[in-house]
């Protein structure tokens, strides 16, 4: 019909990519958590291992190269401790965690499904708009998690949710299976995982500390302290043991001892 306006075409505008990859020496249980969140992100890109000698300032050229805005790195620190960086790339702000309590979708074997590549919900706990410095992590796990509109991977539909919870001063991740729509039914599917923050800096990867935790106890404090604590109940038990063995033990007199006494013949010539 003469004088309508076509209808308009809706394209991929959000081209947010992420990478989200690790660095050389991080254990499979941490491989199996990042490879977890890739499945939840198809708006990820892949790279391969960082090695050591590099430092973190060249993830932002590795981004660049793989046109890219925003990074998810892991690194691994005594084969113990599991640390993940947030970054906005190039120009920031990033953000380091401790991550804690990891447990991997093959581990759990949880009941809750659903597709691949499908736009979740994500949501918040009221928590992150009380600080300044939450709503920053929050604007950020929002910009790495959502799935932007239109993706060429992306299923046009939202079967599952994203949940993020600060509590206790840590953040907790969990995701559910949306199984009813109209009651609101949720089923757990995985991964599940804790995040620790440390500092967040201006920069991407650099830059000056914007803010840090003064609640955060490093993961080597933490084990110091629990080796001081048990040096401290061992000798306490040891004090108590040389106690006990000071005490002298005298043994009371038994009236039936001189009963079978042999007379000697001295004792007999004392007596007459």
């Amino acid at each position: 019909m003469e004088g309508t306006k076509p209808a308009k075409r809706v394209t991929w505008t959000n081209k947010q990519r992420a990478l989200v990859f690790a660095a050389r020496g991080i254990t499979f249980h941490a491989r199996h958590l990042m490879n977890d969140l890739k499945v939840l992100m198809p708006h990820a890109k892949s790279d391969s291992k960082l090695e050591r000698k590099e430092g973190l300032y060249a993830i932002n050229e590795i981004c660049e190269m793989k046109n890219c805005n925003m990074s998810m790195f892991f690194e691994m620190r005594k084969k113990l401790d599991l640390f993940m960086w947030l970054s906005m790339v190039p120009n920031g702000p990033s953000a380091r965690f401790l991550v804690q309590n990891v447990h991997t979708m093959d581990e759990m074997r949880l009941t809750g499904n659903h597709l691949k590549s499908s736009r979740p919900l994500v949501t918040f706990n009221k928590a992150f708009d009380e600080q300044p410095h939450l709503s920053l992590i929050k604007e950020m796990l929002k910009q790495m998690f959502a799935t932007p509109n239109m993706h060429p991977k992306s299923k046009p539909f939202y079967d599952h949710v994203l949940g993020f919870t600060y509590l206790d001063g840590r953040i907790w991740f969990r995701n559910f299976q949306i199984t009813d729509q109209t009651e609101g039914s949720l089923v757990e599917v995985g991964p599940r995982f804790c995040l620790w923050l440390i500092k967040i800096f201006s920069g991407s990867f650099s830059g000056n500390v914007i803010y840090e935790n003064p609640n955060y106890k490093s993961p080597n404090q933490y084990r110091t302290e629990l080796k001081i604590a048990a040096s401290h109940r061992y000798k306490a038990k040891a004090e108590k043991n040389a106690k006990k063995a000071a005490v002298e033990i005298v043994p009371k007199e038994d009236e039936f001892d001189e009963i079978f006494h042999t007379i000697t013949q001295d004792e007999l010539k004392q007596a007459g």
